[in-house]
């Protein structure tokens, strides 16, 4: 292929020319270039290498010789003509003489001359420069003509690469694509037919041609050319692939496929013949779970119908057949259980499969086991119990000339592990004893059989078996014995079974409770007795006990319990009974159940019922209860009544109201509440209050009704208080005059030995207060005072002022040999005003 001619080609002839003028010499110079320019594209076309002072740029078509300007720039800026709008977008490049030529027509092909004048004012220069212009035009898109597009094996045809436009030369290159997607070049040169002798198959698929010239290139679009051929011999494949001497092979049930392909085009039809006999057609014959009937010669035919055509090809097909599956394995009881007999079976197939008994065979065994066989079974006869381990494995290998590998089976032989189970129970219409022995598990089964008294008896059973007695029939205390047997263990194992009817016990005969409380009444069996229906309650109206909210029961196959609920003397005294009953007889036991009430709560005696305000509309009570050490009350009935009603108001005139005295109750539920308050009450109503002991549901006497008291109002704690803070208030008074009177002594020295004696004085007194004594010490240490008085204990009157006061200490001794007393000391105080 050619690539575009991307650039330019620029080629210059130079030549001189020389002018003379008067004396002055004018140089003319003349420069030949070729451009080469694409339609549609851009083109540049040079005016020398730098700026002239003037130019003017003329076109000469081809094939005359006519000279017409384009553009001119004479020093004023560039000038374009009307000759420019046909040969493309013309314009000047900035600060040079070229023109650039923008989407080039084929118009515009010709001869440029620039004339260039440079240095005009001193020694003028004229250039030409003649551009010849040549413009290319690209390939177009080719498109490709075949003289035969579905051609014959073995043809001859041609193609041809067309072309609309295009500067020649022109390459063409014939390029083949096959089905894989493989491209290869068949031909190439500048003829636009090739011709294809003795078309092939290998010929088919999709061709394209490429034109190329200097300018581009360009590839036409794909065009398939199928060759017509065939159809071959075909094909036949067999799945799955297996082949023998007479041919192919399958086994039965399998699923086999015969797939018959024959080189054609077009792609051939495919006709399937078994025996000669027409079955499918197709290309693709599938035999699902192909059977031994299958077995013969299969034949596929194809044909091309377009050149009409056809080819067969024949093959043998054998179905071989295993057995179905794969080996059954048992295990069975032989000579009434003393021995074992292993069975190996494998029905079916061609040929016979091969069977043979692995496992652990003891030596003393495989010497003395026989074993028998025939086309599709074996079979090996163990001796007697004991001699095979118990959990003793033995395996079945069965081969298969069909089979690539042998399949085989396993049975194992063990001992059940648990012992044998006996239980007895008795059908719900109460019609039949049913005994019941079994012995679960075990390989093989253990046989099993009922021996009892009086020939009650059942012959041999696997596994398990049933006795089936009528009620009523079944022997007491005699037993029932069940025989189990297992080829691996020489002795038998036994289970037996003992019934007798059952007997009721309960932990009292009578029991007494208090009227209100919940009691229990217990009755069991002593045994476990087989079978045995449930325990029944009976209250003492002889009816039948259910969950209710009188009655509970809690029972279980050994015991039932009956809790009476809420007890009264009346409706729940009496006998009661609980009964139960077996296959061999029932029984039953009576309780005594007694109701006694409870005994009378001791009295009580209201000592206190007073108002707590003088609202009076709450009175709070006390009480006393006689012989509390007894007991018996479980709570209060705290009553009140009204028994008049005072007018509302003075002055009314209304007179009082006598109630009808009817009685009001609240109930305490604390035996250990001796104080009550009573609230929310009338308070122009007189009431009257009562407490009566309640024991569960006995009432006690009634103590006697008190009305309430009113409230004591006492002025005494007013008073007392008034008094104690007085007396404080005066005794700290006194306190702090006496200690300034000690501490300003010298100032006042009559005052002070007025009070307290010369400092020499003989009489002293004790000091009773710790204050005298911190007073005395800070004094200097003075050992001796004079009269000390002690604090009042009672309020005194006391009036003081800033000019002179008095003090009269008045004393009287407490009586002898009380020496606790208080000292009582009275203080007057005199004030005198100017």
């Amino acid at each position: 292929m050619v690539a575009p001619l991307l650039g330019l080609a620029v080629l210059f002839l130079t030549t001189s020319l020389v002018v003379y003028k008067d004396t002055q010499m004018y140089e003319v110079v003349y420069q030949d270039a070729s451009v080469y320019g694409v339609v549609g594209k851009a083109v540049i076309l040079e005016c020398g290498p730098s700026v002239p002072d003037m130019y003017i740029w003329s076109f000469t078509k081809p094939g005359t010789e006519g000279i017409k300007a384009v553009v001119y720039n004479v020093g004023r800026g560039p000038r374009i003509q009307k000759l420019a709008d046909t040969l493309g977008q013309l314009t000047v490049i900035s600060n040079s003489a070229a023109i650039s030529i923008e989407k080039l027509p084929l118009a515009a092909q010709g001869l440029f001359t620039c004339q260039a004048f440079y240095d005009i004012d001193n020694e003028p220069k004229v250039y030409y420069y003649y551009v010849h212009l040549i413009v290319r035009v690209p390939v177009t898109k080719p498109y490709l003509l075949l003289s035969d597009v579905s051609p014959v094996e073995g043809s001859t045809m041609w193609m041809r690469c067309n072309l609309e436009n295009g500067t020649g030369p022109i390459q063409y290159v014939w390029q083949h694509e096959t089905r894989s997607g493989n491209i290869t070049i068949i031909a190439q040169g500048d003829s636009s037919v090739i011709n294809v002798t003795d078309v092939n198959r290998n010929h088919t698929g999709w061709y394209r041609c490429v034109a190329s010239n200097a300018v581009n290139s360009e590839s036409s679009n794909r065009l398939w050319l199928d060759t017509i051929f065939g159809p071959d011999i075909p094909q036949i494949d067999v799945t799955p692939y297996s082949i023998t001497e007479r041919g192919y092979s399958a086994l039965e049930r399998e699923t086999v496929s015969l797939l018959c392909q024959a080189q054609s085009n077009p792609a051939s039809q495919y006709v399937w013949y078994y025996n000669n006999s027409q079955v499918y057609s197709g290309p693709q014959f599938t035999i699902t779970k192909i059977l031994r009937m299958h077995t013969g010669d299969y034949a596929c035919l194809a044909q091309n119908t377009y050149l009409n055509t056809r080819s067969k090809k024949t093959i043998s097909l054998t179905v071989y057949y295993p057995p179905d599956g794969s080996p059954s394995c048992s295990v069975e009881p032989a000579l009434n259980h003393t021995s074992l007999r292993l069975l190996c079976s494998w029905p079916g197939g061609f040929p016979s499969p091969s069977l043979h008994w692995t496992g652990d065979l003891i030596q003393d065994q495989s010497n003395t086991a026989q074993q028998t066989s025939s086309a599709s079974s074996t079979t090996i006869m163990l001796p007697s119990g004991g001699l095979t381990s118990n959990n003793s494995l033995f395996t079945c290998l069965g081969s298969h000339p069909a089979l690539k590998q042998s399949t085989q089976c396993s049975t194992r032989t063990y001992i059940p592990p648990a012992e044998p189970l006996c239980f007895a129970y008795v059908t719900n219409d109460k019609q039949y004893l049913m005994l019941s022995c079994s012995w679960e598990g075990g390989v093989p089964k253990a046989l099993v059989w009922w021996e009892g008294p009086e020939g009650q008896s059942k012959g041999g059973e696997q596994t398990s078996n049933i006795l089936i007695l009528r009620y009523g029939t079944a022997r007491s205390g005699k037993p029932y014995t069940c025989h189990a047997k297992h080829p691996l263990l020489v002795e038998t194992k036994t289970c037996r079974l003992t019934l007798e009817a059952p007997v009721l016990q309960t932990q009292r005969r009578v029991v007494s409770v208090y009227e209100g409380s919940d009691v229990q009444l217990t009755c069991n069996l002593r045994a476990n007795y087989l079978p045995v229906n449930e325990i029944t309650w009976f209250n003492n109206q002889g009816v039948g006990v259910q969950d209710t909210s009188k009655y509970m029961l809690l029972r279980t196959p050994a015991w039932a319990n009956l809790t009476v609920r809420d007890t009264d003397e009346t409706q729940d005294s009496g006998e009661y009974r609980c009964s139960t009953s077996n296959a061999v007889g029932g029984t039953e036991i009576n309780i005594t159940l007694v109701i006694k009430k409870n005994p009378m709560p001791p009295n009580a005696t209201l000592v206190r019922v007073m108002y707590t305000s003088r609202q009076r509309n709450e009175v709070e009570l006390e009480w006393v209860v006689e012989n509390q050490e007894a007991g018996g009350w479980t709570g209060f009935f705290l009553e009140h009544r009204w028994v008049s009603e005072r007018p509302r108001r003075k002055g009314s005139g209304n007179e009082e109201k006598v109630g009808p005295g009817v009685w009001h109750r609240n109930i305490l539920q604390d035996p250990a509440v001796r104080i009550y308050t009573v609230g929310s009450l009338t308070p122009t109503v007189t009431y009257q209050f009562r407490i009566i002991l309640v024991n569960h549901r006995t009432v006690g006497h009634p103590s006697a009704a008190k009305t309430p008291a009113e409230p004591h109002y006492n002025v005494y704690p007013a008073v007392i208080g008034a008094a104690i803070g007085g007396m404080l208030f005066a005794a700290i008074l006194t306190v702090l005059l006496l200690m300034y009177i000690i501490r300003n002594r010298n100032n006042n020295p009559r005052l002070h030995d007025l009070l307290f004696g010369r400092q020499h004085s003989q009489s002293r007194e004790n000091i009773n207060f710790p204050e005298d004594e911190v007073v005395s010490r800070s004094e200097g240490g003075i050992e001796e005072i004079g009269p000390v008085m002690a604090l009042p204990r009672a309020s005194s009157p006391l009036t003081s002022s800033p000019m002179s006061a008095t003090l009269t200490p008045t004393s009287q001794a407490p009586p002898p040999g009380d020496d606790n007393e208080p000292v009582s000391v009275t203080i007057t105080v005199k004030a005198t005003g100017s």
